[in-house]
């Protein structure tokens, strides 16, 4: 469990020196979820993981190319192993569990919105920024259909009505049913936007 900011740093840098004993060559992470809004200091919270959307590679040409898994999985993992004994960490505190959304097209411009922060010589770390963690969240809020970490963490964004449509319309190509859409609109109408569950 990361406390803050401070303890997230610490353990990314230490991250970042246990890949370059092993010898992996920089590494790049898109990074999402608490961890993220820490670093950026949109909250101040604990948070038990920090959440990897994508591993980024690029062509010789420079052009950015999302994956699930790195090729270099096995040393990331032992590095994270490694990291884990050290700071007592929970098992899977480098959590690869929201990858599935690049099964689906990620809010256009994203990597042009990230924060990108170098840890060491071998961590390369672009943070989702704020519009696109609106999205992420209230994807998430509406999701588990009550106030939880994620609801606490959209408001702590304060976004505004044209994000939360934005938002809104990128989360019904998540999931188009029917169903999502009325408990969606049920939610925004909750929170005091429902001009916006009219709109969408």
């Amino acid at each position: 469990m990361f406390k803050g900011k401070k303890e997230i740093e610490n353990v990314l840098m230490s991250l970042s020196e246990q890949l370059d004993a092993e010898g992996t060559g920089r590494i790049e992470m898109v990074v999402c979820g608490g961890a993220a809004l820490n670093i950026l200091e949109y909250v101040q919270r604990t948070t038990k993981d920090v959440d990897v959307i994508a591993f980024v590679n690029k062509d010789e040409d420079g052009a950015i190319f999302f994956k699930k898994t790195s090729p270099r999985k096995s040393e990331i993992v032992a590095a994270a192993k490694r990291v884990q004994r050290d700071f007592n960490l929970p098992e899977n505190w480098l959590n690869t569990g929201p990858a599935p959304v690049l099964d689906f097209d990620l809010p256009e411009g994203l990597m042009k919105r990230v924060e990108t922060l170098t840890y060491g010589k071998s961590l390369i770390i672009h943070f989702l920024g704020r519009y696109d963690q609106i999205h992420f969240k209230l994807f998430a809020a509406v999701d588990r259909g009550r106030p939880d970490v994620h609801y606490h963490d959209l408001m702590a964004l304060e976004p505004t009505a044209q994000e939360l449509e934005d938002a809104s319309r990128w989360s019904m190509t998540y999931d188009p049913s029917d169903p999502y859409k009325e408990v969606l609109k049920e939610f925004l109408s909750k929170i005091g936007y429902k001009d916006v569950a009219e709109r969408i």
